[in-house]
């Protein structure tokens, strides 16, 4: 007869498996990203149609996440998680032999789904296994995996589309699948459904995720008038779902949570971390390429700085935040990212190489002290039965996040350059426009330390 498992073995097969799952979905986005030429090339695609090929992915991502991560509360977060991984093996090996882009995209829609069920799982199950005071460590090194999978996806993705075609990519994720999954049926033998009997809100999570896509599509639209018009109609539509689930006894969404001081301005906290810092790459590898003139391979060396940081820090931070009040720490961060958004926002075609690694420094060690100590400050405001949806609005904030970042820095080229191929021409206008967000990246960051440090009054969670 088989020795019941530790508490200990539970936990360090839980982080092993959550952490090795985490590595999928960075990974796979910005590899993804580097191929995308090449992708466009064979299949002889429209800049536009091209960029459904990420967008696709965050849009499915986005809108599964909190639907799963209650889905996950009520019928098991193992079951789900497992589901997850089997469905984004599926739709990797589905990519990697796609005819077309728009079966790509079908795909890489299938892919999110999947990578939804992933993370707010993964997360979940980590913070029910791991009691409060080891709690931070734990999800830092959790978060840690995310950094170093953004590090290595362009590199790696570089080299794996250059030597083995972009198809690589996708067949290099499905022996990582199946050994996860090998190692959940192995490794964990107990189930998380801290809900279960209760009813899934499936109204709800349909009018959740369409309110949700008009936003977040919306927004990469602007400034657009139809941008506009899912933007407002999307706001007005998600005030409409909150009162239409504060109605219900077993909501998608329990509102309620948001009572909590901690759990609401934490996750505020990372909706304006991610919208102001999300965008650093995507300006800076403009500006190294085009106003210094510097190769992709260079350029993206250098923009490695800031995830390795993000990396090393992250564990550190998580670990601390088990000893210290995680809301400080992650305002540290915060303050930290501001400074170094600050500094980017007076970079001139004299700037030193120098002075962008050391900015890139700086906000990566703010984003590393930021990430960890605020989940933790999130996932540990609410009760047990709600660590699937507290998840999953951690997994939102970021995507939420990462599209609005996006979405505001192609707003300002749209009002500063306008819809034309940049040139020597346009370099001037490109400044203005890379300085204008990082300006308003800098104000967004400093209004998210007072966010960071709220915290509810009492200890009780919800």
């Amino acid at each position: 007869m088989e020795q019941a498992q530790t508490a200990s073995s539970i936990r360090i097969a839980a982080l092993l498996v959550a952490t090795l799952a985490n590595f999928l979905t960075p990974f796979m986005s910005s590899a993804v990203n580097i191929a995308l030429p090449v992708i466009g090339s064979e299949f002889a695609s429209s800049a536009i149609l091209l960029s459904w090929v990420p967008t696709s992915f965050l849009l499915a991502a986005a809108m599964f996440a909190v639907p799963f991560g209650r889905i996950s509360d009520i019928y098991g977060m193992k079951k789900i998680f497992s589901y997850g991984i089997i469905i984004f093996t599926v739709a990797s090996f589905l990519s990697a032999v796609a005819p077309s882009t728009e079966s790509l995209i079908i795909f890489r829609i299938l892919q999110g789904i999947g990578g939804a069920m992933i993370f707010v799982t993964g997360l979940a199950i980590i913070t029910s296994v791991y009691p409060p005071q080891e709690r931070g460590k734990a999800i830092g090194i959790n978060i840690a995996t995310v950094y170093i999978a953004l590090s290595l996806g362009p590199v790696l993705g570089g080299i794996m589309t250059q030597y083995f075609g972009w198809r690589s990519l996708f067949y290099a994720m499905i022996p990582l699948g199946i050994l996860i999954l090998i190692l959940t049926y192995w490794k964990l033998n107990d189930e998380w459904a801290e809900c279960k009997g209760e009813k899934f809100d499936i109204k709800g999570s349909i009018f959740y995720s369409i309110v949700l896509v008009m936003v977040m599509y919306g927004f990469s639209t602007l400034p657009h008038i139809t941008g506009i018009i899912l933007v407002i109609g999307g706001i007005i539509g998600f005030i409409g779902f909150l009162m239409y689930e504060l109605k219900l006894e077993s909501p998608v969404l329990n509102v309620k949570l948001f009572k909590n001081r901690t759990f609401a301005f934490s996750n505020l906290a990372a909706l304006i971390n991610y919208s102001a810092t999300f965008a650093v790459t995507f300006l800076l590898s403009l500006y190294l390429q085009y106003i210094k003139a510097l190769d992709p391979l260079s350029a993206g060396l250098i923009l490695v700085a800031q995830p390795v940081m993000m990396a090393i820090f992250a564990p550190i931070a998580g670990r601390l935040s088990d000893k210290f009040v995680p809301q400080k720490l992650a305002a540290l961060g915060m303050a930290l990212s501001t400074i170094g958004l600050f500094l980017f926002a007076f970079i001139n075609a004299q700037t030193s190489i120098a002075f962008i690694t050391v900015g890139l420094i700086i906000i990566g060690t703010g984003f590393g002290f930021f990430s960890s100590p605020n989940t933790n400050a999130i996932m540990g405001s609410v009760e047990r039965k709600f660590y699937g949806v507290a998840s999953a609005m951690v997994s939102t904030m970021r995507l939420l996040g990462q599209t609005f970042s996006m979405g505001l820095a192609l707003m300002v080229f749209a009002i500063f350059i306008g819809n034309v191929q940049i040139t020597t021409l346009q370099y001037p206008a490109l400044l203005n426009s890379i300085h204008t967000v990082f300006l308003i990246c800098t104000v967004l960051c400093f209004i998210g330390i007072f966010a960071a440090l709220i915290k509810q009054k009492n200890k009780s969670s919800i």
